[in-house]
């Protein structure tokens, strides 16, 4: 699943299968981002510049799965789905808008 999901984070120069599936698992716990890293040796791969772009994103994609089943009691599965696919954009073209900033301050 990693592996067919990582080219849409390619624009974003982190489009290894490794950080896809780290996110991933950030859907449950955005603490296993970090553990999912580790265990997938994935931490070699990541410059300064693509590990500041990285953190832009995981900070602004998708509460875990705890927020989202709130949301889904509170507002409905619709709204629950639109929050979810709505911070999943924003933080790729935050993202996608960090990156040639991080180029410039870290270089790569």
């Amino acid at each position: 699943l990693g592996g067919m999901i990582a080219p849409l984070f390619k624009p974003l120069g982190f489009g290894d299968w490794r950080i896809a599936t780290a996110l991933i698992t950030g859907f449950m716990a955005k603490e296993s981002v970090v553990s999912t890293l580790t265990v997938l040796s994935a931490t070699d791969i990541l410059t300064p510049a693509t590990a500041a772009v990285f953190l832009v994103f995981t900070l602004l994609y998708t509460p875990c799965v705890a927020a989202i089943a709130s949301v889904r009691r509170e507002l409905g599965g619709k709204w629950a789905a639109l929050v979810v696919v709505l911070q999943c954009v924003i933080a790729w073209i935050a993202a996608f808008a960090a990156h040639p900033i991080a180029n410039l301050l870290f270089g790569m």
